[in-house]
């Protein structure tokens, strides 16, 4: 027995991702399975549709043609993370079909109910936990180390400054000097990038274990003397602290952004409105002609004055709220993403078909809907129903 893997083009406006590229199907199709995919799907990530026929797919002409006959739909956005272009493909589920993508789970729990209601299996790539054995498929920090690199060139293209030091007849040009505030996945790229183009980098983090990585990719680590030993939470996440932390937290950093050209933040707790780390007052500190580039927009924004997706100047200093940066390098982060959902749905698969075994870690604190109904805990929870006792995945 075989499946039927379907592949769409995506729809949320301007999103250039495609959610499988040529090369990234061959494990799948060595597995037995038949791939499907979307005429045009890949074109906006450099990937045409040759390519996908070149490594063994099956083109078809319109996404109702990819529903009807596919048994797992691999998306970059699911709809609860494209709830308004999204919802024209509930009308094409049928039950037992296996939906797999980003889904925004904790902050679009309506969207997986009704996903659940057309009886549909589906699993969230955001909630890949971060363990050994599912490295391969952690799309989260795929897509962040996109983020991270892409914020150093943003900034560097709008800073009124070079980056690097340089030795001139006129004279020499010091470095910029880049604070990078938040050290996962994000900022740690964002780090390196800033090295590489020359600043002198800064790092702050929460949790103090970060330090040996934050030194290791070349940045100094500003410490700020408090409790924070209890910042991390059992999957490596930094989790929310208390407001008098985060009080105390700004008082800190207020000093610290004195001193630099360019500021990028990346604090962000999953499910959570992103922690506001720099105020109104803190902005009005920092030296004219500074930048922040705001990596936390899409959860409403690290620094007070960030209007998510817009370009703002305040006193002086500009603030980059940009929105989905992984879509602006299109063909790396689909070849990224890709590769970790076709390393997911191999880790799925048993004898030639979708297993859903809840003894398993990684597919149990994914699965969202099955069986017509909501099954993770935090999503139940966000809804208001009770635990899924029995029937649940948990």
């Amino acid at each position: 027995m075989s499946i039927t893997i379907g592949v769409l083009q995506e729809t949320f406006p301007g999103e250039r991702r495609v959610a499988m590229v040529p090369r990234a199907m061959d494990p799948l199709l060595k597995s037995g399975a038949e791939i499907l995919v979307e005429r045009g799907a890949g074109a906006a990530a450099g990937f045409p549709d040759s390519e996908y026929e070149k490594h063994g797919a099956r083109l078809v002409n319109s996404p109702g043609e990819v529903f009807r006959a596919a048994d797992v739909i691999l998306q970059v956005r699911t709809l609860g993370a494209n709830p308004d272009a999204g919802r024209a493909d509930l009308a094409f589920l049928r039950p037992g079909q296996v939906v797999i993508g980003f889904c925004e789970p904790l902050t679009a729990p309506r969207e997986c109910a009704d996903l659940a209601a057309f009886g549909v299996t589906t699993f969230a790539m955001e909630l890949i936990p971060r363990i050994t054995r599912a490295q391969s498929m952690d799309a989260l920090s795929s897509m962040a180390t996109i983020a991270g690199y892409k914020a150093v060139l943003l900034a560097a293209d709008n800073l009124p400054r070079m980056f690097p030091m340089l030795m001139t007849a006129a004279g020499t040009i010091a470095p910029a000097r880049v604070f990078v505030l938040g050290a996962g996945v994000a900022g740690l790229q964002a780090i390196a990038t800033a090295k590489r183009l020359g600043a002198v980098v800064s790092a702050y983090d929460v949790r103090p274990a970060v330090k040996e990585q934050i030194e290791s990719v070349g940045a100094r680590f500003v410490s700020m003397e408090l409790e924070t030993a209890a910042a991390e939470d059992k999957g490596g996440y930094a989790r929310e602290m208390g407001e008098d932390f985060y009080r105390r937290q700004r008082e800190f950093l207020t000093g610290v952004l004195r001193e630099h050209d360019v500021v990028i933040t990346t604090a962000a707790v999953p499910g959570k409105r992103a922690p506001v780390l720099i105020t109104r007052e803190m902005v009005a500190a920092m030296p004219p002609g500074s930048l922040i580039v705001d990596l936390a927009a899409e959860r409403g924004g690290n620094c007070e004055l960030t209007r998510p997706g817009e370009t703002v100047s305040e006193n002086g200093v500009t603030i980059l709220g940009p929105l989905n940066l992984a879509s602006t390098v299109p063909y790396h982060a689909s070849e990224m993403y890709a590769r970790n959902l076709a390393a997911f749905v191999r880790h799925l698969l048993k004898d030639g078909s979708i297993a859903v075994r809840l003894e398993d870690e990684i597919i149990r604190e994914t699965l969202l809907t099955m069986n017509g109904e909501v099954v993770h805990p935090r999503v139940r929870e966000a809804l208001g129903l009770p635990s899924a006792l029995g029937s649940a995945a948990h």
